[in-house]
């Protein structure tokens, strides 16, 4: 296994939810994992703080908060409660280490069909947000998700959009992410990598196969690595020629996966890891792309 692929993996927490953190954290580093990416819910069920020491007592790095977001409501109370939760998420990313936080946009609240003015809800909370987040160290990593995701979920659907939303902060304070699973169906995703890739706005890469059928409900559909259509090892290279060199996280959402020992399944996403990924890439913990503008 080639080491210098394996020096930028980082698995994410879902990926194998059935493990306690303690267990997952033993996992990664016994296997030479060196990130890991985190939940808040499991996050603060263990203790923040304990979390953090927990990571860090380990020799790992804790490369994204997963989530916050969900700015689309229209009724100021439930605004307000939205802001005052993303603060607190980047009080947790902050206090963890990490200089990411996962951004999910939400979905069209009840009886809304204004797609266009749920996304200028979302520039409006990262307007409230981005001065707060920078203060604390904290970049912004907006996620597309996938179109099926939008009515419910998730109104920033492209990379396109969520570039749109970004540029109109400081790349250092708000930027994307570019996860394969949402992303690998449009055919001008590619041109939207290189153009953040050149503004320094990729905060976060996630790897993820698509598989078919679509499970019930859509959200554990994501494929382990290989086991899908996504040409994974090209959009390694589309990313890293868009100039990205930070960690490549491995995000599973996946019952059959969760039914299975959190070791075993551990242990083999890295080895799909290391057969898709760059292996003359850069080392885990180097800044992604060139100086923010």
């Amino acid at each position: 296994m080639n080491p210098a692929a394996l020096s930028r993996l980082s698995i994410n927490q879902m990926t194998v939810k059935q493990l306690p953190l303690p267990e997952l954290v033993r996992a990664c580093a016994d296997a030479g994992v060196p990130g890991v990416g985190l939940w808040r819910e499991p996050v603060r069920a263990y203790g923040v703080g304990a979390a953090a020491r927990l990571v860090r007592d380990a020799g790992l790095r804790v490369t994204t908060l997963c989530r916050g977001g969900f700015f689309t409501a229209e009724e100021p109370l439930a605004r307000a409660r939205a802001l005052d939760d993303n603060r607190a998420a980047l009080d947790e990313a902050a206090e963890l280490g990490t200089d990411t936080l996962v951004l999910v946009s939400g979905g069209l609240p009840e009886g809304d069909r204004d797609l266009a003015g749920a996304r200028e809800r979302v520039a409006d909370a990262l307007a409230e947000l981005a001065p707060y987040a920078r203060a604390r160290g904290v970049r912004l990593a907006i996620e597309p998700l996938h179109p099926m995701y939008a009515s419910d979920r998730c109104v920033v659907s492209t990379l396109g959009q969520a570039l749109g939303l970004a540029e109109r902060f400081p790349a250092r304070e708000v930027g994307v992410v570019v996860d394969t699973y949402h992303l690998w169906w449009d055919d001008l995703a590619p041109a939207a990598v290189a153009r953040a890739g050149a503004a320094g706005r990729i905060h976060s890469f996630q790897l993820a196969d698509w598989i078919t059928p679509l499970p019930a409900g859509v959200l554990s559909g994501r494929g382990q690595l290989g086991d899908g259509v996504i040409d994974l090892g090209a959009w390694c290279d589309r990313v890293a020629a868009a100039g990205y060199t930070g960690p490549v996280e491995v995000e599973l959402f996946n019952e059959e996966l969760w039914e299975r020992d959190g070791v075993a399944v551990l242990k083999e996403t890295v080895e799909r890891f290391a057969a898709v990924v760059r292996a003359d890439a850069a080392p885990l913990g180097a800044r992604p792309g060139p100086a923010g503008r």
